[in-house]
Order: structure tokens, then C-alpha cells, then sequence
């Protein structure tokens, strides 16, 4: 259980931190994140993950996202079961996130806690969204699931590097789909916006666990001996 609870954690202030720097240190009259521009937001999800991957990753292994939870599990590192748990105890925490934002927003004068970017693109764009939630989830799981290679991984470096691929891909991403590549930290705030985010969020569920599925395929392919 104590495990569950790590990831729980982990995920509620992944979301805290990430959605709440796009919400209160960007500029909410303009675009999400105008503020501390898309650098600001970008550093404050990879900079979450580093916290809490030396936090939590000693008792989780601070997955905090469930497209990295079902990479591992298709990878062979982890059973059905805690996968499973892990998800719905992201899920859990990612709620928990968005509820502090919501009720932080609620007795202030910023608009609401899912203008985050988690979700939310222009009608005929959803093509271009698949792909790049896909793809960006693809090259994060990948990264992980190297660097946390019993043999061939960073060791103790390995937090730093997923923390820093994931400033890269909110870097990149972040014009296209606000980024999300994480189905947790899209199910939270979107059950608190509702309307056009909910509508929205199949694909940030979808695309992200096919981007994770496919990363560890290949990663599976990568680290057979010859």
C-alpha cells in the first residue's frame, strides 16, 4: 500500500506544481503560461518529477504517470495487478492536485485550474494532437524505461534525465497540445473544467498509453543481447 500512496503523492503535486505554474505564474488574460512563458511551465512539470523522483522513487519508483506505468508493466518490470493500482491511485492524486487548484482558484481572482494546457485545441486539430501526445509519450516512456535499466540505466542520474526529457517535450509540445502526455494529469483537471476538456480527454488517454505501448516495444527490441 505504502507504495500506492508514493504514487498518489507523487501525482497530486505533479499536477500542483505543473497546472498551478500555468495557472497563477501565467498571464490567464493571454495565452496559459505568458507569464513565465512556455520555459516556466515546461521547467516546473520536469523540475516536479526530479523532486519527487529522489521523494518517492525509493518506495515507488515514481512512475506519477500511468502511460509510464503500462510501458514497465508491458516491458516485463512489473505484474498486471500494481500496475493497475498505480494507475488508480494517479488517477486518485491527479483529483486531489486539481481539487487544491480548484479550491485555490475559488478564493482568488484567477479564472479556473484547468486552463493548464492539459487539454484544449482548435476544431481540426485533433489529427495533430493524436500525433503529438503519441509521439512525445513515446520519446518520455522510452527515456525512462532506459534510464532505469537495471543494467544499462542512469542509476542515480535517472531521475535528472526523466525530469529533463520532460522540460524538452513540454517544450516542444506545449504550442501544439499544452501537453499532457500523462492520462492522470489530464483526467484531474479535466473533471474539474468539464465541457470542452472532457470531451477532449479520450485522446489525451488514448494517445499516451499507445505512445507508452510502443516505446516498450522497442525498448524490449533495444535491450535483447545478441
Amino acid at each position: 500500500m505504502k507504495k500506492y500512496i508514493a504514487e498518489m503523492i507523487g501525482t497530486m503535486v505533479l499536477v500542483l506544481m505543473g497546472c498551478g505554474s500555468a495557472v497563477f505564474a501565467g498571464n490567464m488574460a493571454d495565452t496559459v503560461g505568458a507569464g513565465v512563458g512556455t520555459l516556466g511551465v515546461a521547467f516546473a512539470f520536469g523540475l516536479s518529477v526530479v523532486a519527487m523522483a529522489y521523494g518517492i522513487g525509493g518506495i515507488s519508483g515514481c512512475h506519477i504517470n500511468p502511460a509510464i506505468t503500462l510501458g514497465v508493466c508491458l516491458s516485463g518490470r512489473m505484474n498486471t495487478k500494481d500496475a493497475v493500482m498505480y494507475m488508480i491511485f494517479q488517477v486518485m492524486g491527479a483529483i486531489i492536485g486539481s481539487a487544491i487548484l480548484f479550491a485555490l482558484v475559488s478564493t482568488g481572482t484567477h479564472e479556473g485550474p484547468t486552463a493548464t494546457g492539459s487539454n484544449g485545441f482548435g476544431e481540426g486539430e485533433m489529427l495533430q494532437a493524436f500525433i503529438a501526445e503519441t509521439v512525445f509519450t513515446f520519446i518520455f516512456v522510452l527515456v525512462v524505461l532506459g534510464s532505469t535499466d537495471p543494467k544499462r540505466g542512469a542509476g542515480a542520474l535517472a531521475g535528472l534525465a526523466i525530469g529533463l526529457t520532460l522540460v524538452l517535450v513540454h517544450i516542444v509540445c506545449i504550442p501544439v497540445t499544452g501537453t499532457s502526455v500523462n492520462p492522470a494529469r489530464s483526467i484531474g483537471p479535466a473533471l474539474f473544467q468539464g465541457g470542452e476538456a472532457m470531451s477532449q480527454l479520450w485522446l489525451f488517454i488514448i494517445a499516451p498509453f499507445l505512445g507508452a505501448a510502443l516505446s516498450a516495444g522497442v525498448w524490449k527490441f533495444l535491450e535483447k543481447d545478441k
